[in-house]
């Protein structure tokens, strides 16, 4: 494998395709009229000794670079022809476990995409799929995909929410969540004042009385008290630098006094009301 890598490597710089080391590079094209390519950086999905990873070994596909107008099943086309596949799944950022299974929303999306795993149904799919040559089209006649102008009225038309269908979905999605908490909850008072395996109980605080919300009055009147909680325990004069800064401001308010006193006498010459005795 790592020969195959290597020979796969200089193959690429003889040709002038930029590709990382370990990696390989396939070239994919948005459509036919597209002349330039966009590269797919490749390898097998391979982790440390000892590191567990729940994607299946000699079957998963690691790729960077995804495009963010590739999703889940044009990347599962383009790759078919190496083999069935099983899987895909698209990331923020590589991770060693699959992300829960949750349902795909309609009105909340993910994060952006910058990596993907393909798990092929067999091991002969991922040295095939690291042998492509490309270039790879993204949009067919019979498989077209939105990019640019049509693709933005495409999202802006989803961007108008039913009010009815989210609500719905922020129901359900809300009942899962009390529901899972519930458990949760439940399953705490199980274990409370049982011990572990090494004999350790774990004790939890509850407060009396439950918490309330914070309002923003609230908020402000809590950061507040804080704030003078600090003033009172802030120590004055303890470093050299304060007690100089203090002198300063001492001096100049000495100053500043001094010659207001003087206008003001100007000021009572002036008018004939100085009377110094």
């Amino acid at each position: 494998m790592v020969a195959r890598r290597r020979k796969r490597a200089a193959r690429d710089a003889e040709e002038g395709i930029p590709s990382p080391p370990g990696y390989s590079a396939v070239p994919i094209k948005f459509s036919e009229e597209q002349k330039a390519s966009h590269y797919l950086y490749m390898r097998e999905h391979r982790v440390r000794d000892g590191a567990k990873s729940s994607w299946p070994q000699k079957r998963t596909l690691f790729v960077l670079n995804v495009p963010p107008y590739c999703t889940e099943e044009c990347l599962a086309r383009l790759l078919s022809p190496c083999g069935p596949v099983q899987s895909v799944e698209l990331q923020g950022k590589p991770e060693l476990t699959e992300s829960p299974k949750e349902p795909k929303s309609k009105f909340f999306h993910p994060k952006p995409v910058a990596v993907a795993y393909v798990v092929f149904q067999k091991p002969k799919g991922v040295p095939a799929a690291l042998a492509l040559k490309g270039p790879l089209l993204v949009s067919t006649e019979s498989h077209p995909v939105k990019s640019g102008v049509h693709k933005w009225i495409s999202d802006y038309t989803d961007s108008v929410l039913d009010p009815e269908a989210l609500r719905v979905e922020v129901d359900t999605f809300m009942e899962a969540y009390d529901r899972k908490m519930a458990e949760e909850e439940a399953k705490a008072k199980e274990e409370e004042g049982v011990p572990d395996e090494e004999g350790w109980v774990k004790v939890t605080r509850r407060g009396r009385r439950p918490v309330l919300p914070r309002t923003e009055a609230a908020s402000l009147r809590v950061l507040e008290r804080e704030k003078r909680k600090r003033a009172r325990k802030e120590l004055l004069n303890f470093y050299a630098w304060q007690h100089r800064e203090t002198k300063m401001e001492h001096l100049a308010q000495l100053r500043k006094k001094f010659e207001e006193d003087k206008q003001r006498i100007e000021l009572m010459r002036a008018q004939r009301k100085f009377r110094p005795y």
